[in-house]
């Protein structure tokens, strides 16, 4: 009885359904072995439920009867309870089994319901897009159509239009054929033009001795020095020497005066440090006139060469100084100076001082300008070779090509009442009296002119 209360309060409904079997049996076995006992009556206890017949038993062999034990009879007892148990928990099993798949057919239903919405869905969307599919190809049917008949028009127009290209082209290089034979036929004459304005059958001659038989030969290292020497003259001509030096520092460099009246003697002493510092030698040959600075820079070259009448003129520094008598003074100190510095090379060359070189100038004209032929100024030591004959091999363009002629005299503008007049530097003019004239740049405040200006030709602003 203690095993059956045990079983009920901790083995599951389930399980007891399984123990039924096994506890008959137990039963049926402890029946066999206890001996018989007297009847007793049946204790109050619930009958058993009529649904459940015990298991049959073995017929017996004819024995006396015996009393049944209540313990055999309370487990028979609590084993038809458990048999009740058994089925209302097998009922009630059957039952949620029946609503569960009550529920589960429901579901089922839903699904397949869904799945045939879905089904129909997609047979909709697949027969819609089938129908767009062949509206597209219809579309793209026809624009394939309109594209076709849109590129026969273009490759129509394309093809017409290549034709009058073609035809143009053509044109074009007939015409250009034409305009080739008439520019090469012009640049023919012109080339034959242009050949007779060039010696061709000389080249320049680059001697290191250039001179010989009486005779100079110079070459286009040539650098002109004519009219009033300023500061453009002289940057021009330094420049000159450096580029020759750079080319060839062998050959001589020459310096040619054709006529130059002299000028600046801060542009003069630049050119003949230009001249003391070129390796190359520099050669001054003086064709017409070359005076005062001009007369310097022939006499100081290192190597002169001139005409036997062209002339040279030495004479002193002439001052154009204002202000008052200490300006004056102070003026006439720096011109002694640079007189000092020019004149007194050129009378260590003569072999006298600078104050007999002085003299002399005064005892052979009374304005001190003291002019020479180059025959004379050779034995002067103002030149150094007298020669007859100059040959120019450097000049082999027709002079005609490189410039044109001189312009004619200009009236230059009177002077304002307000300021100084507007009158072109270096560029002959006509001044009120009809008088020509040539405005010189403004020396430099310690610059001083050392130029040959009897008739007062070149003017200082």
């Amino acid at each position: 009885m203690e095993i059956i209360n045990y079983l009920k309060e901790s083995v599951k409904p389930s399980l007891l359904l399984s123990l039924v079997p096994m506890l008959l049996s137990l039963s049926s076995r402890l029946g066999a072995d206890e001996p018989a006992k007297p009847a007793e009556p049946p204790a109050a206890a619930p009958a058993p439920a009529p649904a459940v017949q015990p298991p049959a038993q073995p017929p017996a062999s004819p024995a006396p009867a015996a009393a049944e034990d209540p313990a055999v009879a309370a487990a028979k007892a609590e084993l038809a309870k458990l048999m009740l148990e058994r089925d209302r928990l097998m009922t009630e099993n059957a039952i949620a089994k029946e609503k569960l798949a009550k529920e589960l057919a429901a579901r089922r239903m839903e699904l397949e319901r869904q799945t045939l919405q879905m089904e129909e869905e997609k047979a909709k969307a697949a027969r819609e897009m089938e129908m767009a599919r062949l509206a597209a190809e219809r579309d793209n049917a026809k624009l394939k159509l309109e594209s076709e008949r849109l590129l026969l028009e273009v490759s129509i127009t394309k093809a017409k239009s290549e034709m009058r290209i073609t035809e143009v082209r053509m044109e074009e290089t007939e015409a250009r054929r034409e305009i080739s034979r008439l520019t090469t036929l012009i640049e023919s004459k012109e080339k034959e033009l242009s050949a007779a304005q060039y010696a061709t059958q000389a080249k320049p001659a680059y001697l290191e001795n250039p001179h010989a038989d009486n005779r100079l030969i110079i070459s286009d290292r040539r650098i002109a020095l004519n009219g009033p020497i300023v500061a453009r003259t002289a940057d021009e001509i330094a420049d000159r020497i450096d580029y020759f030096n750079n080319k060839d520092p062998r050959l001589p460099i020459f310096i040619v005066i054709d006529n130059s009246p002299g000028g600046s003697v801060m542009a003069g002493y630049k050119i003949l440090r230009a001249m003391e510092g070129s390796k190359a030698p520099v050669y001054v040959v003086v064709k017409q006139f070359a005076a005062s600075m001009a007369a310097c820079i022939t006499t100081l070259a290192d190597k002169s060469f001139a005409y036997p009448n062209a002339q040279i003129l030495h004479h002193q520094l002439s001052s154009m100084a204002f202000g008052n008598l200490t300006q004056q003074r102070e003026s006439l100190k720096e011109i002694e100076e640079w007189w000092h510095r020019l004149a007194g090379p050129i009378a260590q060359k003569m072999g006298i001082s600078a104050e007999d070189f002085i003299k002399q100038m005064y005892s052979r004209v009374s304005s001190g300008d003291w002019t020479e032929f180059a025959d004379n100024a050779q034995k002067l030591k103002w030149v150094d070779v007298v020669v007859n004959d100059i040959q120019e091999t450097g000049i082999v363009k027709h002079p005609d090509l490189a410039g044109t002629a001189p312009a004619a005299p200009r009236q230059a503008p009177l002077p304002s009442p307000g300021g100084a007049s507007e009158i072109p530097l270096l560029s002959e003019c006509v001044d009120e009296k009809g008088r020509p004239f040539m405005m010189l740049p403004r020396p430099n405040p310690k610059d001083v002119y050392y130029l040959y200006n009897p008739d007062q030709y070149y003017r200082v602003p």
